[in-house]
């Protein structure tokens, strides 16, 4: 246990709540860190941290899952994506049942693999699936902007990129979880600074911190949460200054911004969000698969026993899901958050599967 990490909890013990406070942690990668380590039961009894809509794949809707599943089934075509999302099940299929029925379907570790494919075999569509928030975005930007360059005929992008800052708006507003605080995303927070968060305190009187994901950082940001709630200064706070500037990256919004234009989009438990998502504009639009593609209606549902929904709101941490350990396990996931290594309800089962007490 480093210094900085017991300066932390003497910092907690002395802004001990007296009545319990739920404080959200956003990123899926400080989930995993908070399981990992065991932070959760070393804070204090009235110290509730509730998981939120932080995991990409998690967020991931069926409808977009379906989408996906009935263009590969009906138009030979290679799809490029990133590990989890092959897993993760729609309304009726998911890509890693389609590649075993011979669809094409490759996982990639970054854009340019799919961009170089096409360009390599220029008779062969393809079609890369863009997910991610604010941190990928960027590079899918880039990527998109070089098929334009190179005029790249077989080329597509699937974009689910999701905006976090709407996420966090509804969550407030809808209030089924009474929220005191908000650990914000470090890598998210890389890309966009401080000021996107600034509602937060202005509108919603809650503590927000920027944390960064090693034990004693994410300590010193609770610590940092209660100190505010103490004092009744609610504002945005940055902890991880190491590599979060108050301004963010801006050549990476720019970027952005360039290629991309806020669209509504679907997200897994909170439903179709105004300007929460990213679709490419002119003069990128004919590199958008849902522009250059039609598969017609899609009938898509959420698995009704499947609780990821309110999982991702915070509503439910993931042993009270009554699939959890038993139906749904990572080798048998029914939902995403099972899918994701930065899923809620995989941290939990891989670090915190005992008898649930706390929340």
């Amino acid at each position: 246990m480093n210094e900085l990490f017991s300066q932390a909890l003497r910092t907690l013990e002395k802004y001990e709540p007296q009545e319990t406070i739920n404080i959200m942690e956003v990123c899926g990668t400080h989930t995993m860190a908070i399981s990992r380590n065991g932070l959760r039961q070393k804070l204090g009894p009235n110290i509730n941290l509730v998981s939120g809509p932080g995991c990409p794949v998690c967020v991931t809707a069926a409808y977009d899952i379906d989408w996906l599943i009935e263009l590969v089934k009906q138009c030979h075509i290679k799809v490029f994506t990133f590990g989890d999302m092959v897993r993760v099940p729609g309304t009726r299929s998911s890509l890693a049942e389609q590649k075993s029925m011979g669809k094409d379907i490759s996982i990639c570790y970054s854009p340019a693999d799919a961009l170089d494919y096409a360009l390599a075999n220029p008779t062969k569509e393809v079609l890369f699936v863009a997910i991610g928030f604010e941190t990928t975005a960027p590079l899918t930007a880039v990527i998109v902007k070089q098929a334009f360059k190179k005029n790249v005929k077989n080329f597509s992008v699937l974009t689910i990129h999701k905006l976090v800052p709407p996420a966090l708006k509804l969550l407030l507003q809808d209030g089924q979880v009474q929220l005191d605080g908000l650990l914000c995303p470090g890598h998210v927070s890389a890309i966009i600074g401080l000021k996107p968060y600034a509602f937060i305190p202005r509108d919603y009187g809650i503590p927000c911190v920027v944390s960064g994901f090693e034990p004693s950082d994410i300590m010193v940001s609770v610590a940092m949460i209660l100190k505010q709630q103490k004092e009744g200064k609610p504002q945005v706070q940055n902890q991880y200054k190491r590599v979060v500037k108050q301004e963010g990256n801006p050549l990476a919004v720019q970027r952005m911004v360039e290629v991309f234009e806020k669209s509504d989009a679907h997200w897994r438990g909170l439903g179709k969000l105004p300007e929460s998502g990213l679709a490419l504009k002119d003069p990128y639009r004919r590199f958008d698969a849902r522009y250059k593609f039609t598969v017609g209606a899609i009938d898509s549902k959420e698995n009704p026993a499947c609780e990821c929904g309110d999982v991702l709101k915070g509503v439910k941490k993931p042993p009270q899901c009554k699939l959890f350990g038993k139906g749904c396990t990572p080798q048998k996931p029914i939902g995403p958050c099972m899918v994701s290594s930065e899923g809620a309800c995989a941290a939990y089962y891989k670090y915190e599967r005992m008898p649930f007490q706390k929340g």
